[in-house]
C-alpha cells in the first residue's frame, strides 16, 4: 500500500506513533507531525552527506520555513511511512516535500514541505549549496524526479504581480 503512495520518494522512513504523541483531544498533536517529517529529512540529509559536511567543514542545512497539510487524524497505535524528496534546488536552498502515510488509515495522513538553506555555521551566514551536495541530490532523485533547478539568488524579491489591466 505505502509503495504506491510513496513510489516517487527516494527516502522513506518508518515510524510508530507513540502514546505520548497524542494530546488532550485524543489524536496526535499537530506539532508532532513536524517531528515525523524531521525524521525523513534527517535520513535524506544523511544519505546525501550534508550532515557529515556540517561536522567536517561547518557547511550544513538550516530550516528557513516549513508547513503541513493535515489530511487524517492520527492516533495510537499506528505505523507510519514518511517520504521525503527534493522538488526544487536554488543557489543557496532546496525545497523538500513530505508525504506521511498511515497504516491504520491506509491513506495519506499529512503532507508538508520545508525550505532548507545552505549555511556556514562557522561564519553565521548562508552560502551556496556545495557542488558535492548538489550532485548527491541529483543522483538520489534521478532523472525522473521532477526536481527543478533554479539558478539565481534564493532570497531575491518575488516576481512582479501581473498587471490586471494588461488582459483587457
Amino acid at each position: 500500500m505505502f509503495d504506491t503512495l510513496l513510489h516517487s520518494f527516494p527516502v522513506v522512513v518508518e515510524w510508530d506513533v507513540a502514546w505520548g504523541d497524542m494530546d488532550a483531544y485524543g489524536h496526535v498533536n499537530n506539532v508532532v507531525y513536524f517531528r515525523y517529517f524531521e525524521q525523513a529529512r534527517i535520513a535524506y540529509l544523511e544519505r546525501i552527506g550534508w550532515l557529515r559536511l556540517k561536522e567536517e567543514q561547518g557547511l550544513g542545512p538550516i530550516v528557513a520555513s516549513t508547513s503541513a497539510r493535515y489530511r487524517k487524524a492520527l492516533v495510537y497505535p499506528d505505523h507510519l511511512w514518511i517520504g521525503a524528496k527534493v522538488v526544487e534546488v536554488q543557489t543557496d536552498r532546496v525545497r523538500f516535500v513530505y508525504r506521511l502515510v498511515s497504516q491504520k488509515h491506509q491513506a495519506v495522513a499529512a503532507e508538508g514541505d520545508v525550505v532548507v538553506v545552505s549555511y556556514d555555521y562557522r561564519r553565521g551566514a548562508k552560502v551556496p549549496i556545495p557542488p558535492a551536495i548538489r550532485s548527491a541530490i541529483a543522483a538520489l532523485e534521478g532523472d525522473s524526479s521532477g526536481t527543478s533547478t533554479v539558478d539565481g539568488p534564493g532570497d531575491g524579491p518575488p516576481p512582479p504581480a501581473a498587471d490586471p489591466s494588461a488582459s483587457r
